[in-house]
Protein backbone atom coordinates (compact mmCIF):
# COMPACT_ATOMS: atom_id res chain seq x y z
CA UNK A 1 0.00 0.00 0.00
CA UNK A 2 1.59 3.29 -0.93
CA UNK A 3 1.14 6.00 1.21
CA UNK A 4 2.51 9.91 1.34
CA UNK A 5 6.28 10.17 1.94
CA UNK A 6 5.75 12.03 5.17
CA UNK A 7 4.15 8.99 6.98
CA UNK A 8 6.80 7.68 9.72
CA UNK A 9 5.76 4.00 8.99
CA UNK A 10 7.51 3.04 11.95
CA UNK A 11 4.65 5.14 14.32
CA UNK A 12 1.30 3.31 14.04
CA UNK A 13 -0.78 6.38 15.58
CA UNK A 14 0.76 8.69 12.68
CA UNK A 15 -0.18 5.79 9.86
CA UNK A 16 -3.32 5.81 11.30
CA UNK A 17 -3.47 9.78 11.37
CA UNK A 18 -3.01 9.64 7.63
CA UNK A 19 -4.76 6.49 6.89
CA UNK A 20 -7.97 7.64 8.60
CA UNK A 21 -8.10 11.43 9.22
CA UNK A 22 -5.66 13.68 7.25
CA UNK A 23 -7.57 15.34 4.63
CA UNK A 24 -11.00 14.27 5.44
CA UNK A 25 -13.17 17.49 5.18
CA UNK A 26 -14.16 18.36 8.48
CA UNK A 27 -17.89 19.12 8.56
CA UNK A 28 -18.04 19.98 13.12
CA UNK A 29 -17.59 23.49 13.87
CA UNK A 30 -15.69 21.88 17.48
CA UNK A 31 -13.77 19.41 15.51
CA UNK A 32 -12.52 22.60 13.18
CA UNK A 33 -11.89 24.59 16.43
CA UNK A 34 -9.58 21.51 17.48
CA UNK A 35 -7.87 21.48 14.25
CA UNK A 36 -6.57 25.09 13.82
CA UNK A 37 -5.63 25.05 17.41
CA UNK A 38 -3.56 22.30 17.11
CA UNK A 39 -2.12 23.40 14.11
CA UNK A 40 -1.32 26.41 15.92
CA UNK A 41 0.01 24.93 19.19
CA UNK A 42 2.45 23.21 16.69
CA UNK A 43 4.43 26.45 15.38
CA UNK A 44 8.10 25.70 15.93
CA UNK A 45 7.00 21.86 16.66
CA UNK A 46 6.65 18.85 15.35
CA UNK A 47 2.76 17.71 14.33
CA UNK A 48 3.74 14.49 15.89
CA UNK A 49 4.32 16.20 19.14
CA UNK A 50 0.97 17.77 19.28
CA UNK A 51 -0.43 14.47 17.69
CA UNK A 52 0.33 12.67 21.05
CA UNK A 53 -0.89 15.63 23.47
CA UNK A 54 -4.27 15.82 20.91
CA UNK A 55 -6.21 14.02 23.94
CA UNK A 56 -4.81 15.85 26.88
CA UNK A 57 -5.76 18.80 24.63
CA UNK A 58 -9.38 18.02 24.30
CA UNK A 59 -9.73 17.17 28.08
CA UNK A 60 -8.16 20.24 28.99
CA UNK A 61 -10.26 22.31 26.46
CA UNK A 62 -13.66 20.69 27.01
CA UNK A 63 -13.74 18.58 23.52
CA UNK A 64 -13.68 22.28 21.86
CA UNK A 65 -16.76 22.97 22.56
CA UNK A 66 -17.08 26.42 21.55
CA UNK A 67 -19.14 27.64 23.77
CA UNK A 68 -17.57 26.21 26.70
CA UNK A 69 -14.16 26.99 26.00
CA UNK A 70 -15.38 30.73 25.38
CA UNK A 71 -16.43 31.03 29.22
CA UNK A 72 -12.66 30.20 30.33
CA UNK A 73 -11.81 32.12 33.23
CA UNK A 74 -8.60 34.09 33.95
CA UNK A 75 -7.90 31.07 36.39
CA UNK A 76 -8.67 28.37 34.21
CA UNK A 77 -6.33 29.95 31.66
CA UNK A 78 -3.50 30.21 34.70
CA UNK A 79 -4.00 26.68 35.35
CA UNK A 80 -3.67 25.30 32.05
CA UNK A 81 -0.37 27.16 32.01
CA UNK A 82 1.14 24.45 34.07
CA UNK A 83 -0.76 21.30 32.59
CA UNK A 84 1.65 18.97 30.98
CA UNK A 85 -0.97 17.26 28.83
CA UNK A 86 -0.36 20.55 26.43
CA UNK A 87 2.27 22.21 25.16
CA UNK A 88 2.59 25.31 28.07
CA UNK A 89 2.91 28.49 25.65
CA UNK A 90 1.02 31.39 27.19
CA UNK A 91 0.10 32.80 23.65
CA UNK A 92 -0.69 29.67 22.67
CA UNK A 93 -3.05 28.76 25.89
CA UNK A 94 -5.11 31.83 24.95
CA UNK A 95 -5.53 31.77 21.28
CA UNK A 96 -7.34 28.81 22.09
CA UNK A 97 -9.83 30.73 23.64
CA UNK A 98 -9.63 34.15 21.68
CA UNK A 99 -10.14 31.58 18.64
CA UNK A 100 -12.91 30.10 20.29
CA UNK A 101 -14.96 33.84 20.51
CA UNK A 102 -13.52 34.26 16.83
CA UNK A 103 -15.24 31.06 15.65
CA UNK A 104 -18.60 31.49 18.16
CA UNK A 105 -18.82 35.46 16.07
CA UNK A 106 -18.51 33.74 12.70
CA UNK A 107 -21.10 30.92 13.06
CA UNK A 108 -23.40 33.84 14.83
CA UNK A 109 -22.91 36.03 11.61
CA UNK A 110 -22.55 32.69 8.84
CA UNK A 111 -25.25 29.91 10.68
CA UNK A 112 -21.58 27.84 11.26
CA UNK A 113 -17.82 28.04 11.74
CA UNK A 114 -17.92 25.75 8.95
CA UNK A 115 -19.37 28.01 6.70
CA UNK A 116 -17.02 30.60 7.29
CA UNK A 117 -13.93 29.10 6.98
CA UNK A 118 -15.18 27.17 3.48
CA UNK A 119 -16.70 30.64 1.83
CA UNK A 120 -13.36 32.33 3.26
CA UNK A 121 -11.31 29.67 1.50
CA UNK A 122 -13.13 29.65 -1.51
CA UNK A 123 -12.48 33.49 -1.77
CA UNK A 124 -8.81 33.12 -1.39
CA UNK A 125 -6.78 32.19 -4.49
CA UNK A 126 -3.21 32.41 -6.46
CA UNK A 127 -0.18 31.65 -5.27
CA UNK A 128 -0.72 34.12 -2.60
CA UNK A 129 -3.59 31.91 -1.17
CA UNK A 130 -2.35 31.05 2.14
CA UNK A 131 -1.26 34.65 3.04
CA UNK A 132 -4.68 36.12 1.81
CA UNK A 133 -6.56 33.53 4.18
CA UNK A 134 -3.90 34.50 6.92
CA UNK A 135 -4.81 37.68 6.76
CA UNK A 136 -8.63 37.70 6.56
CA UNK A 137 -8.73 34.93 9.61
CA UNK A 138 -6.44 37.31 11.42
CA UNK A 139 -8.88 40.10 10.49
CA UNK A 140 -11.87 37.80 11.85
CA UNK A 141 -9.73 38.11 15.36
CA UNK A 142 -8.08 34.23 15.45
CA UNK A 143 -4.61 34.12 16.31
CA UNK A 144 -1.70 32.11 15.31
CA UNK A 145 -3.01 31.44 12.21
CA UNK A 146 0.61 32.59 9.87
CA UNK A 147 0.40 31.45 6.37
CA UNK A 148 2.27 27.91 7.09
CA UNK A 149 0.09 27.06 9.96
CA UNK A 150 -3.21 28.14 7.78
CA UNK A 151 -1.60 25.51 5.23
CA UNK A 152 -1.61 22.78 7.39
CA UNK A 153 -4.48 23.34 8.49
CA UNK A 154 -6.73 23.70 4.85
CA UNK A 155 -4.87 20.15 4.35
CA UNK A 156 -5.82 18.50 7.72
CA UNK A 157 -9.65 19.20 7.21
CA UNK A 158 -10.06 18.72 3.75
CA UNK A 159 -9.69 22.22 2.15
CA UNK A 160 -7.21 20.83 -0.57
CA UNK A 161 -6.02 17.48 -1.11
CA UNK A 162 -2.39 16.98 -1.09
CA UNK A 163 -2.53 13.66 -0.37
CA UNK A 164 0.39 12.49 -2.87
CA UNK A 165 -1.50 11.24 -6.19
CA UNK A 166 0.19 7.89 -5.71
CA UNK A 167 -1.33 7.77 -2.50
CA UNK A 168 -4.00 5.32 -1.66
CA UNK A 169 -5.78 7.72 -0.06
CA UNK A 170 -5.57 10.61 -2.48
CA UNK A 171 -8.99 9.63 -4.72
CA UNK A 172 -10.60 9.01 -1.48
CA UNK A 173 -10.21 12.26 -0.55
CA UNK A 174 -10.31 13.88 -3.79
CA UNK A 175 -14.14 12.14 -3.89
CA UNK A 176 -14.74 13.17 -0.03
CA UNK A 177 -13.49 16.87 -0.78
CA UNK A 178 -15.87 16.88 -3.83
CA UNK A 179 -18.93 16.31 -2.11
CA UNK A 180 -18.04 18.32 1.06
CA UNK A 181 -17.39 21.88 0.41
CA UNK A 182 -19.59 23.73 -1.25
CA UNK A 183 -17.85 24.56 -4.76
CA UNK A 184 -15.06 21.48 -5.47
CA UNK A 185 -11.66 22.00 -4.08
CA UNK A 186 -8.47 20.43 -5.29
Amino acid sequence: MVRCDWVDLSKPDYVAYHDEEWGVPQLDDNRLLEALCLEGAQAGLSWYTILKKRQGYREAFSQFNLVEVTSYSESEINMLLSDSRIVRHEGKIRSVVSNAKAALRCASELGSFRKFIWTTWAECSGDQRYKIFSKRMKKAGFKFVGPKTLESFAQAIGLVNDHSPECFRYPIIKSLIERSSPTPIG
